[in-house]
């Protein structure tokens, strides 16, 4: 896909009217895009940092590990260039300049918080886990039944169709479970477990005769090809780039059919500033863009703006956008917009050796993993706190990397690691944090990044609800696990700061009530109902499944949704 196939426009003067604009090129950016254009819409793609082609920029993806000058390790500058990133998992070679350049692109910490941003086309599209799961009613109407924050504006029944739609398209890996907590979808065939893996799932089932279940988790790789993409090939590289189209990104799944369309123009380098608002006919006009490269300030007008720059940048969109009628931003009416930020909690779980299956191995290196649905508070479970928690983890064997302490050198040593490890088995829980109107973000007027810009203050921690939920998750996966026969079973708890999770949620919530709630049942704006959120920043409570398969679902029956009402003339 060459770039002049991808429409890219880096300055873009000579067109400046468009049907539709769309803020972001990740998850929900790309299918904003995808539906849009689809539905014969002129549409303009506005991405913050550079272009990113499908399979021509994942240069390191087809590198053997001796190729990587440091072996795949980060390197002292970029531990310095980008600390935040180094504060996790995402710190290694291959992917360090995936992430935004923190320098450039700081941001305040008022507690403690770890913001993953990915500026490129496609941004974390790219470097997601993949994890797909629908909500389900218990996930719509928790704020409701729990007399806690606001009510969803929607249901179950209003998404599913729309559920069906993206995995359609997307490709989900997963097995039919029948599980109320969490719905079956349209579902390419499973990945296999481990024999491990089987053996405890079977004991948990019926341990807990039936109440607990380990399956294998619902991942958007795909398992058979489609849609001209090949099946995964079990390399475990996914965020690297994908050369095969193996796993949904938006290059490879929902940007192609875009382009094809013929109406979408790509322009990176793009730093959209503010959404330009007209009080006359109270609808927004089009964005102010700041292009990164020249320093430059254009206009793009458009009948309806999508806004997908993921759920804080996205909020710090709408704060920018102030006017004399709004000064604390567009859609800040209610005075929810960048408060209620969510995330999921996590680093904590449990681990164990599984003996008696040591004449056993598996084949290839698949890029996922076992999920232990929710339990937690349903079905006549009762605990000390409200809502609930999930698990991902594996059962797999040690490799040549393990650290054999009696041989640490010579002949012994390199005879030793010939052979396969220890059976493992570990599982991490994944815990939903509620909707705290204090866990807020704002404008730090008084800090700029390199474009003069003002940047995001972080004020935002877990609270006593999620404490007393840790010590659960931890207890539970031990209980669990040795229940299965796992051995020398020990519990962890690493700590958590909001941002960790990379689920970033909230700031621009919906609601059925403008005085409460930054946008409607359609994602709309209240204030400007030509202007849609659809990515993290909607959500109205966070669950403890991936949210990922829900923005796309948002994104694809809010696209819907505006282009009838701009047949029908209303927006």
């Amino acid at each position: 896909m060459p770039g002049d196939t991808l429409h890219i426009n880096n300055r873009a003067e000579e067109q400046q009217r468009y049907d539709a604009i769309v803020i972001g090129s990740g998850i929900s950016g790309g299918w904003a895009a995808k539906e849009l254009t689809g539905q014969g819409l002129k549409t303009l793609m506005l991405e913050r940092g550079r272009n990113f082609e499908h399979v021509k920029d994942y240069h390191s993806a087809s590198m053997n590990p001796w190729d990587f000058a440091h072996r795949g390790s980060e390197t002292v500058q970029q531990r310095k260039d980008r600390p935040v990133i180094s504060r996790g998992w995402g710190a290694s070679e291959p992917i360090m300049d995936y992430w935004a350049d923190e320098k450039d692109c700081p941001y305040t910490e008022i507690k403690p918080f770890n913001w993953w941003r990915s500026y490129q086309l496609g941004g974390r599209s790219i470097l997601w886990g993949r994890q797909s799961y629908r909500w389900s009613d218990l996930d719509f109407e928790a704020n409701k039944k729990d007399g806690w924050a606001i009510d969803w504006p929607i249901r179950y029944r209003d998404l599913a169709p729309w559920y069906d739609h993206v995995e359609k398209h997307i490709g989900v890996s997963g097995s039919m479970e029948g599980l109320p907590q969490l719905p079956d979808g349209h579902f390419l065939p499973p990945m296999d477990m481990t024999c491990v893996e089987k053996v405890v799932a079977e004991r948990i089932k019926a341990h807990f005769k039936g109440a607990r279940r380990m399956i294998i988790g619902r991942s958007a790789n795909l398992t058979v090809p489609i849609a001209g993409r090949t099946r995964c090939q079990f390399r475990n590289r996914c965020w690297e780039g994908c050369p095969y189209g193996g796993y949904f990104s938006t290059q490879s799944s929902t940007l192609p059919p875009a382009l094809a369309t013929g109406k979408l123009t790509v322009r990176p380098f793009s730093i959209v500033t503010k959404i330009l608002y007209d009080k006359y006919s109270r609808k927004a006009k089009g964005v102010e863009v700041l292009d990164s490269q020249t320093h430059k300030t254009y206009e793009f007008n458009a009948k309806v703006i999508f806004v997908n720059a993921s759920a804080l940048n996205s909020a710090w969109v709408l704060m920018n956008s102030a006017t004399d009628l709004w000064p604390e931003g567009l859609g800040s009416s209610s005075g929810e917009l960048g408060h209620n930020v969510m995330d999921h909690h996590y680093n904590l779980g449990a681990s164990g050796i599984m003996e008696g299956f040591e004449d056993s191995y598996y084949y290839g290196r698949r890029p996922n993993g076992i999920y232990i649905p929710r339990f937690a508070n349903l079905f006549g479970d009762r605990r000390a706190y409200l809502r609930g928690f999930g698990y991902q983890g594996g059962g797999n064997r040690e490799d040549w990397s393990r650290d054999i302490a009696e041989l640490s050198v010579g002949a012994q040593l390199k005879e030793a690691l010939t052979e396969p490890g220890a059976w493992s088995v570990g599982i991490g829980g994944f815990g939903e944090l509620l909707p705290y109107h204090e866990n807020k973000i704002s404008l730090d007027k008084n800090r700029r990044d390199k474009w003069g810009l003002p940047v995001l203050s972080m004020d935002a921690e877990i609270k006593e609800n999620e404490y007393k939920m840790r010590k659960d998750i931890v207890s539970e996966a031990i209980a669990m696990l040795e229940a299965a026969g796992v051995q020398q079973v020990k519990g962890h708890d690493k700590g958590h700061q909001v941002g960790d999770g990379i689920h970033e949620m909230g700031t621009a919530r919906m609601g059925r009530d403008p005085k409460t709630s930054v946008l409607n049942e359609h994602n709309q704006v209240w204030d400007a109902k030509n202007v849609f959120v659809t990515d993290g920043a909607c959500m109205v409570s966070s669950a403890c499944q991936n949210p990922s398969l829900t923005y796309m679902a948002l994104t694809a029956r809010a696209a819907a949704y505006a282009v009838d009402q701009l047949k029908k003339g209303n927006i």
